[in-house]
């Protein structure tokens, strides 16, 4: 209602003359079936109730507007059933409405005298209150939780069916311990949850949370705490607020400082009006730092808490509102009965209808209603809580028009209703109250939405804005907001928030202290909310700091790698050289010098040699089965072949060199012809046998490794035994030392061809190589083993042919004087027989000749 309405209509009326009101007699109206009512009409807040000493009559000095807003809407509604005939057609209903000044001892009396006996003031004692018919047949009211824990055992015990406009605690809903307890209002469950969503929602994650010490703060505490701690947010202090008159200024101090040294930035506070407005009144005092508060409803729209002198100084104040149905008749009404009560012939009227308002037991009903003016009110009419009580009325009387089987045409004649018949169909009611549909579940609770409000500071009082609404889940009209903190919502966290791919390291107590880790490589955050980082599985990778894994590609020797590449060239040029020696000697066969070197057993080494350097094919590319079991034999098996021709050419030259000439002439011919295969074939055989007890017994497998590499998965041929892998190259080493200890000491005859320094060194050349091989092999990564066996192998190769096999072909090429029996062969037939590797030396020696 417009301020420029209200001040015409005072002016009409004459409401602000001082003349008084007959507004406290309209609070009581006769009908078939009565309706008690509980209303905050008055508030104690200059009474001591501690210091009473007799149980007498409590005043109440200050005067509620919401209270007596409540109270209109119920008077209101009863009239609109009676004018109406959808419910209770025929009958009429009536009500009693009294003051609870906010206070159990006050709301104690009117709730008595509901219980009394009808047409009395008494409660009388019964074995069995089935027949009992007290005054009123159902309540509404009382308005706040605490109140309601004391008036519902009471109603409970005689099953009388009360509905409150807004008592919300939960425990309430408890049906062994209040049976007939319903209210128009969510249940704080609803409240306390849309709290938290809104600390979610803007990220407060480290919060205090206070309560004043009574039932609804202390069960407002305990469903916070449960609820915030599911969803991760932290409670940095928990304590009370003691109640007037019982406050201790230490006390409400030491809660405050424990509040400030917390470090929070946001204040939950689930309190009663008395208490929340003593608390402010402390705060302001000791100089608090403004804070954000997220209010209970019980104290959000409080006149004792808004018009606190220094309450602008606190910070901000937002808290969620049960969302009213707007009530466009209800602003007229309320005009209309304050017009009435300022005419005396209506309140004349008023004395003959109603001859007594049992003022003798109760005393005045509301003595601070008959002084009050349209500005008083204006404030209170939009109230959401104002449409609860309204519907209150409807849910009664529809479950009366059930109980009854009423129809449209009217109500059967029947008995009287008692309260626990009532209480019997209002389980599960459906209804309808200015056309919004209702339902009370088996709690007795219904389902409505809530309204997020802000204070915004008018002058001297605060205007409720809405800045988000919830009805299930939250939305906020962030563009509404306004923060006591300059251009930025404040910020309430312990620590904070951590970055991608990184876990938090809880710090003492609170999962909201924390430090924040890096996820290592191998490893990544899977959910923001995770504590650990979740190892990646084997066939996958991730990097530092990581959200997700990914697949490890396959690694092995490629044949497009530069090192492989480069052994390829290394390769080619061996290879060409071996083809291009072995060429030569193939050509000048019969050469002194060929036949010097070993003649068909010199080609036959120099093609096993080829070989050697061909096995070297088998280690690129992705290994196999076949790869891995060939590698190995294909090496030492042309290998051998070689290195016994060269033993068998050292053993020639030692026996010309170095043993009598009668000795020599007997191991000749076991040098020559077939034995000399013989021999090769032998140490082929031996080998042979080795390579198949290593390939049998110790077989290398290919495995792939994933924990070597960062990124990849390393396929190799896995070396079973180590022991075995050496035994293979037991024959070459033998071989190799026998043709070194045969050569190393001989002395050649002057003006011949020293063969044994070419061998010489050429075994030299076989040690170096594979001797660097073994401590080069352990300590190279794994992937690369297989490069360093292909070079070794081709340095083996390259070193034999270039100490034994080049420089012959050198002379073959650029030296042909040279390529003489005398120089070769050591002149004569004998030198000729003793070095002949054919099987027809006599034709041999005359060519030569």
């Amino acid at each position: 209602m417009s301020g420029l309405a209200l001040l015409g209509l005072t002016a009409l009326l004459g409401l602000g003359s001082g003349a008084p009101l007959c507004l406290s007699r309209q609070l009581r109206m006769q009908g078939d079936y009565v309706i008690g009512g509980l209303f905050p009409l008055g508030l104690t807040e200059d009474t001591e109730l501690g210091n009473r000493t007799q149980p007498q009559t409590t005043k109440c000095t200050r005067f509620s507007s919401h209270g007596l807003i409540w109270a209109l809407a119920v008077k209101m509604a009863v009239e609109e059933i009676n004018r109406a005939s959808t419910l209770l057609p025929g009958l009429r209903l009536g009500y009693d409405l009294f003051d609870t000044c906010s206070e159990p001892v006050v709301a104690m009396k009117p709730s008595l005298m509901f219980m009394a006996k009808a047409g009395g003031h008494g409660v009388a004692a019964y074995c069995d209150y089935t027949r009992y018919q007290p005054r009123v047949l159902a309540v509404v009211g009382p308005h706040s939780s605490e109140l309601a824990f004391v008036t519902g055992k009471l109603f409970g015990f005689f099953l009388m069916p009360q509905v409150s406009y807004g008592a919300g605690v939960d425990l309430l809903s408890d049906r062994e311990t209040f049976p007939s307890f319903f209210r128009t209002v969510p249940s704080d469950r609803v409240q306390v949850a849309a709290v938290v969503e809104l600390l979610q929602e803007l990220r407060w994650s480290w919060v205090a949370a206070l309560g004043s010490d009574d039932t609804s703060g202390r069960q407002g505490l305990r469903l916070f705490s449960s609820l915030a701690s599911a969803q991760g947010i932290c409670i940095a202090y928990e304590g009370l607020v003691p109640l007037p008159p019982h406050v201790q200024p230490g006390a409400l101090l030491g809660l405050l400082s424990h509040v400030s040294r917390a470090g929070v930035q946001v204040v939950v506070l689930f309190s009663s009006a008395h208490a929340a407005r003593t608390l402010f009144s402390y705060s302001i005092h000791c100089g608090l730092s403004p804070k954000v508060w997220v209010a209970s409803e019980a104290w959000l729209t409080s006149d004792l808490v808004m018009t606190l002198p220094g309450m602008a100084q606190v910070g901000t104040v937002l808290g969620f509102l049960q969302r009213g149905t707007p009530m466009p008749a209800f602003t007229s009404y309320v005009q209309t009965r304050l017009a009435l009560a300022a005419d005396p012939a209506f309140c004349a009227s008023l004395d003959a209808e109603q001859p007594g308002l049992d003022e003798h037991v109760l005393g005045p009903r509301c003595p601070q209603c008959d002084h009050i003016t349209l500005e008083n009110l204006s404030a209170s009419l939009l109230h959401p809580q104002t449409f609860a009580a309204y519907a209150a009325v409807y849910g009664i009387a529809q479950a009366l028009h059930n109980t009854l089987l009423c129809t449209a045409s009217g109500c059967p004649v029947r008995e009287p209703v008692r309260p626990w018949q009532l209480l019997e169909n209002m389980y599960n009611l459906s209804f309808r109250a200015h056309d919004q549909a209702l339902r009370f579940d088996t709690s007795g609770n219904v389902d409505m939405h809530y309204d997020l409000k802000l204070w915004v500071w008018q002058d001297q009082t605060p205007e409720l804005r809405t800045v988000g609404t919830f009805d299930g889940h939250l939305q906020l009209l962030s563009s509404q907001m306004w923060w006591h903190t300059p251009r930025n919502e404040p910020v309430s966290q312990c620590s904070r928030k951590c970055k991608k791919g990184q876990v938090r390291r809880v710090k003492g107590f609170h999962s909201c202290c924390y430090d924040c880790v890096d996820c290592k490589a191998g490893s990544y955050l899977r959910n923001p909310e995770d504590l650990f980082c979740t190892p990646c599985d084997q066939d996958k990778w991730s990097p530092a700091r990581s959200l997700h894994c990914f697949p490890r590609r396959p690694r092995f020797l490629a044949w497009e790698e530069p090192a492989v590449l480069l052994l390829l060239a290394l390769l080619g040029l061996t290879l060409g050289l071996v083809l291009a020696a072995l060429g030569l000697f193939v050509r000048h066969r019969d050469s002194p010098l060929v036949l010097a070197s070993g003649g068909l057993r010199a080609c036959f080494g120099l093609a096993c040699l080829g070989l050697v350097c061909l096995s070297v094919l088998l280690f690129p590319g992705q290994p196999g089965h076949a790869s891995c079991l060939a590698q190995q034999p294909l090496l030492h098996l042309p290998l051998t072949g070689c290195l016994s021709t060269l033993l068998l050419q050292a053993a020639e030259i030692f026996t010309e060199s170095e043993l009598p000439p009668s000795w020599a002439g007997q191991l000749r011919g076991h040098l020559q012809g077939p034995w000399a295969w013989l021999v090769m074939l032998f140490a082929m055989l031996v080998e042979v046998a080795l390579c198949a007890w290593y390939l049998v017994a110790f077989p290398p497998e290919v495995v792939t490794d994933w924990q070597v590499l960062p990124t990849e998965a390393l396929v190799h041929c896995r070396v079973r035994s180590w022991v075995s892998f050496g035994l293979v190259h037991a024959t070459n080493v033998m071989l190799a030392s026998l043709c070194f200890l045969g050569t190393f000491l001989v002395q050649t005859r002057p003006g011949c061809y020293n063969g044994a320094r070419g061998l010489t060194f050429a075994m030299l050349a076989y040690f170096v190589t594979w001797v660097s091989f073994v401590p080069l092999l352990a300590n190279v990564h794994m992937a690369y083993q297989p490069a360093v066996q292909m070079g070794a192998i081709l340095l083996c190769a390259l070193g034999i042919l270039v100490t034994f096999h080049l420089p012959r072909c050198y002379l073959l090429l650029w030296r042909p004087e040279c390529n003489t029996p005398e120089f070769f062969l050591g002149g004569g037939s004998g030198g000729a027989r003793g070095r002949g590797g054919s099987g027809d030396e006599e034709e041999t020696q005359r060519k030569n000749e």
